[in-house]
């Protein structure tokens, strides 16, 4: 799965270049804005985009305009898209009930960048836990270069990985955040990151649901 990262904005020409050089193994997250078309929709479907992201990280964005994302999931609804939503654990907090009312499934990026240091029993990861229960909603457990407050192996993380997929281990998703734009620190080594899922699920069974049932089934290739 190759995601648009923030730093190319709302320019897919990349991601849509690189699933045409693979499109058996390749599928694509975009970034649109409302004035997005049906055509235009319907192009990125026919190259492989399955889901557009909204960036709302208060280091690259601003907080959330819900109702910008309304409208557009609205429009890509009927291709049987989802929304990736790359925001901070304090907007879980604020916009709960919001959450639930988009009419696509909805994938949490990065965990919702809670602060480890405030531990699994506080507010806005337990939200985080309530929305992943529902069938609608799904978690990517990545980004644990960004969220730790250790060096490798990011021991710190690892609570937060186990009670997501704990909570659902059918709707959890990973990534290594390849090639970690706008990463502040020392660049994350990749092959590190993938010997953490032994970590996050010492099982082999829930770790093949994280890295090919699960992303087969939401992205929609076949298995």
């Amino acid at each position: 799965m190759i995601v648009q990262a923030t730093c190319h904005g709302n320019d897919n020409t990349a991601i849509l270049d690189a699933i045409a050089s693979s499109p058996d193994s390749c599928k694509g997250i975009a970034m649109v804005d409302n004035t997005i078309t049906e055509n235009e929709l319907e192009a990125l479907d026919a190259g492989g985009v399955r889901g557009s992201r909204f960036s709302f990280a208060r280091h690259l964005a601003g907080p959330p305009d819900f109702n910008t994302v309304h409208q557009i999931t609205q429009k890509y609804a009927p291709l049987g898209w989802h929304a990736v939503l790359y925001l901070e654990a304090e907007d879980i907090v604020a916009n709960a009930k919001e959450l639930v009312k988009f009419p696509v499934p909805v994938v949490i990026d990065h965990m919702a960048r809670v602060d480890v240091m405030d531990g699994v029993n506080q507010k806005a990861f337990q939200l985080l836990l309530d929305l992943v229960r529902n069938e609608d909603f799904w978690v990517k457990i990545s980004g644990a270069e960004r969220l730790s407050k250790t060096l490798y192996p990011f021991d710190d993380i690892v609570p937060f990985a186990r009670a997501l997929i704990e909570a659902a281990p059918d709707r959890i998703i990973w990534g290594t955040d390849w090639p970690h734009p706008n990463i502040d620190g020392q660049m994350p080594n990749d092959g590190d990151l993938v010997d953490m899922l032994a970590l996050y699920a010492p099982h082999e069974e829930t770790r093949n649901l994280i890295v090919v049932q699960n992303p087969a089934r939401l992205y929609g290739f076949e298995t």
